[in-house]
């Protein structure tokens, strides 16, 4: 494959801004992300270990192998909600837990009693959802009060999914370990009672529909709660639990002993040489980033700094120059990579969708780069057919069956956004840069529209058009809007899985290959009609 040539210069005043405004950014990430790692009151922090209980950090680091490398998942779901904080009440991510890679979840039982409010809840569907994908087997550690009550209305609908994903993985095969270290109450209890392998603390776990005062109520009965759903009385008469560790980290020896009896996947391709660095430091890209999203960046450039040995196999280099397309390595997996370079036009959309098919009959997974405004607009690309090529281009992306990787590294707006696989269009993984904005179309577009639509509708109805109104409003919605298109309010809304560093983009990617290679990987011979 040919090397690609930097033209970067590491000097210029350009460089140096871009620079100096993404670090800012990367510190604004890093203060949020410190937030995500509450766990809890100090007081409930203290009283967890007068009991003998570990963190939920903690208790992963232990499942965890050590050393390996730990993907974690939507740290800053709900970030800027009135929720229990970013990340809310669970830790989730990928690692390797006795060699084999898994999704790993771990209730933060000592905030709010592990209790889910909207956005935990939110975010544990998505970590189901790439369990169930990438076919890897979980492991969930168990402390949680059920859902937060006074938003019953928003979880109770949408809670029953985590249940009903848990037989469905079953059903194909993908196991699930739940290891229950203290309470799991209510709907909690079906956590366990659905999982493949369950584990119970020993004088620790409480599993039970209905506590011991709720019983009192419907029954008038009187019970404590270790006769009524304690550990040994699960492990030796109801049988809900399978295993009884003496403690903690028993219990977590437990679960690493099963995931090793567990039949290996039917892996896809596993990289078997000497895999070759970029030739370039990953450091730059930093540089030739902008805050500003209105300044270009040179897709090569970030290819350059992400692919092994800075090679690239470029695809129709002199067509459609808006979209780069090309087949390269990371970590010795074979990916194709689609990157904006500017606006699409018909010409790059049709480029984009001939090599969509190309890595569907290579089964080859995609990496979408997204810096995109949308579609080219105007008289003359109307009746060049960019909507039926545009249509082309999101027909593809729709219907191809080789896991798709998305990474917002600058704008995402309107079709481009679709065409460039957003969040609708089901990336494997999709993460976002700190830069990024995401919206319908940019803040300037939105309120300059709205205003002439304004202005029409006046004219219509035969009233002056009030211009000190219109530029407060516009001011406001401005404001607004800019607001909603970050990265930081994207990610809250889990329109990612995350907010990364840029220069840890190739680590990220090399999780993630792992992951969608650890199946069988089948390109889609069939896609939906396209206009021609």
């Amino acid at each position: 494959m040919q090397i690609l040539k930097t033209k970067v210069n590491t000097k210029s005043a350009q460089y140096i801004e871009n620079y100096e405004g993404m670090t800012a950014l990367l510190k604004e990430l890093a203060e949020h992300m410190e937030k995500s790692l509450f766990q809890g009151k100090e007081r409930h922090i203290n009283r967890a270990k007068e009991r003998g209980k570990m963190l939920a950090r903690e208790r992963l680091e232990l499942l965890l192998d050590q050393d390996a490398p730990f993907l974690e998942l939507l740290p800053l779901a709900g970030l800027g909600g009135k929720g229990f904080g970013p990340g809310g009440t669970t830790v989730g991510g990928i690692g390797f837990i006795s060699g084999r890679l898994c999704m790993a979840i771990s209730n933060v039982g000592t905030n709010k009693g592990g209790s889910v409010d909207y956005a935990t809840l939110q975010k544990s569907l998505r970590l189901s959802d790439i369990a169930m994908e990438n076919e890897l087997p979980v492991v969930n550690l168990v402390e949680s009060a059920g859902a937060n009550l006074p938003e019953q209305a928003k979880i109770f609908n949408y809670g029953g999914e985590s249940f009903k994903a848990i037989t469905q993985r079953s059903r194909k095969g993908i196991p699930t370990i739940s290891v229950v270290f203290g309470n799991s109450t209510a709907g909690g209890a079906y956590v366990p009672g659905m999982s493949d392998y369950s584990i119970f603390v020993k004088d620790k776990a409480k599993v039970f529909l209905a506590g011991p005062p709720l019983v009192k109520m419907a029954t008038n009965e009187v019970v404590d709660d270790e006769s009524l759903g304690g550990a040994a009385m699960h492990s030796k008469v109801s049988g809900v639990s399978d295993y009884m560790a003496e403690d903690e980290l028993d219990a977590i020896r437990m679960a690493r002993e099963i995931m090793e009896t567990l039949k290996a996947p039917n892996t896809h391709f596993t990289p078997n040489k000497k895999i070759e660095e970029p030739l370039y430091d990953a450091d730059e890209i930093l540089g030739i980033l902008s805050p500003d999203i209105k300044k270009p960046i040179e897709a090569r450039e970030i290819i350059a700094r992400i692919v092994d040995g800075s090679r690239f196999s470029e695809f129709k280099p002199l067509y459609g120059s808006t979209l780069v397309t090309g087949f390269a390595e990371i970590h010795g997996y074979p990916v194709g990579i689609i990157s904006n370079n500017g606006v699409l036009f018909s010409e790059s959309a049709n480029k984009g969708t001939h090599f969509i098919q190309l890595c569907n009959q290579n089964n080859v997974p995609i990496i979408f780069l997204q810096n995109i405004t949308g579609f080219m607009v105007g008289r003359e690309y109307e009746e060049g057919g960019i909507i039926k090529n545009g249509a082309k281009m999101i027909n593809a992306v729709s219907n191809t069956d080789v896991p798709k990787i998305t990474i917002m590294m600058g704008a995402s707006y309107g079709a481009g956004n679709y065409a460039m696989n957003g969040r609708a269009y089901d990336p494997r993984f999709i993460f976002a840069y700190p830069n990024a904005k995401i919206a319908v179309m940019g803040p300037e577009q939105l309120t300059g529209v709205m205003e002439i639509i304004q202005r029409e509708a006046a004219r219509k109805a035969g009233i002056p058009f009030d211009e000190e109104q219109s530029a407060q409003m516009r001011q406001y919605m401005m404001k607004d809007v800019e607001k909603q298109s970050t990265a930081f309010y994207a990610t809250g809304q889990i329109w990612d899985d995350g907010i990364l560093d840029p220069r840890e983009t190739r680590n990220y990617l090399a999780i993630c290959l792992a992951v969608v290679n650890n199946k069988e990987i089948k390109g889609s011979e069939n896609y939906g009609v396209f206009r021609m």
